[in-house]
């Protein structure tokens, strides 16, 4: 896990462009706690809403007012992406990361007002605490949402059901779950998979309606809703098998096109820089010196 964290010892802040406004992230890649630091499924999370907020369900006609509640939110960088979309959001880590969460909350809401002080459309984000399973901590947000989002929530195994029960909780049945997860271990993505599709519908989201610049083949986004009695009781493997892979055909086929579309020569972006040192960190993991 260290050898993907992408930020120098000495970077104390990410600035990153959040539906047209220029927000700052700090963050603490020197802390032992992995919360404290920007990931980059979050950016892609934040930037698949921006490119699909013109019509349809990220809208704002159809998001304004809506309850958000963002699990293992970190650095907040998710739960503004819903916020500025005119959703009242609720970001939620544990004690230890409150605390530059809260930061991040407060610095860049006063950012949003200052630039746009009459930004009526733009609805609202505070920080609370939240462990996983913990039915207090949930009781005290007074559930169902409307939206539970998360990005790089699953690490580890023993996670896995925390996780599930704490989303479960929280849902009633027209809440919609969007988590965006970059795959570090195989076996930990397949389980975490398993568990959800016991209880979600659980639909992988096109590589082609994710930003072009803000994606990467290791970084999947899922949309789910609760699964119905009915659901539960008549699910064809078969079907959704066939359908899923219908969809991720033709997601295929379009995003061959747009990345065999020529560019012209240019320098490296932030966060293309950010994934080739993912991907140079992995392979220095990797390799054996004899």
């Amino acid at each position: 896990m260290d050898a993907d964290r992408l930020n120098s010892p000495q970077t104390s802040a990410v600035l990153f462009e959040v539906m047209g406004y220029q927000l700052q992230f700090c963050q603490d890649p020197n802390s032992k706690h992995l919360g404290t630091t920007v990931w980059d499924a979050s950016m892609v999370l934040v930037k698949y809403l921006e490119k699909n907020c013109r019509k349809g369900k990220f809208s704002p006609s159809k998001l304004k007012g809506k309850r958000v509640i963002e699990l293992g939110a970190g650095c907040g960088v998710a739960g503004f992406g819903m916020a500025m979309l005119g959703c009242d959001v609720v970001s939620t880590d544990q004690v230890e990361v409150l605390p530059l969460l809260m930061r991040n909350v407060e610095r860049n809401t006063s950012r949003i007002m200052q630039m746009n002080p009459d930004a009526d459309s733009i609805g609202s984000i505070t920080a609370a605490e939240l462990s996983w399973g913990n039915d207090d901590h949930i009781r005290a947000l007074d559930p169902p949402f409307d939206y539970i989002i998360g990005t790089d929530v699953v690490y580890a195994e023993h996670l896995l059901e925390p996780l599930l029960h704490t989303m479960l909780a929280l849902s009633g049945p027209k809440t919609t779950i969007l988590i965006g997860y970059e795959i570090r271990s195989t076996n930990v993505h397949e389980q975490m998979i398993q568990l959800w599709k016991k209880h979600f519908e659980v639909k992988t989201l096109p590589k082609s309606k994710m930003d072009i610049k803000y994606r990467h083949p290791s970084i999947q986004l899922y949309i789910m809703t609760l699964k119905t009695p009915e659901g539960i009781r008549n699910l064809d493997p078969v079907t959704e098998n066939n359908a899923a892979e219908k969809i991720d055909d033709e997601a295929d086929a379009t995003e061959k096109v747009e990345d065999e579309a020529p560019q012209e020569s240019r320098t490296l972006s932030d966060w293309e820089a950010r994934r080739y040192g993912a991907m140079a960190a992995r392979l220095l993991r990797d390799i054996k010196i004899s």
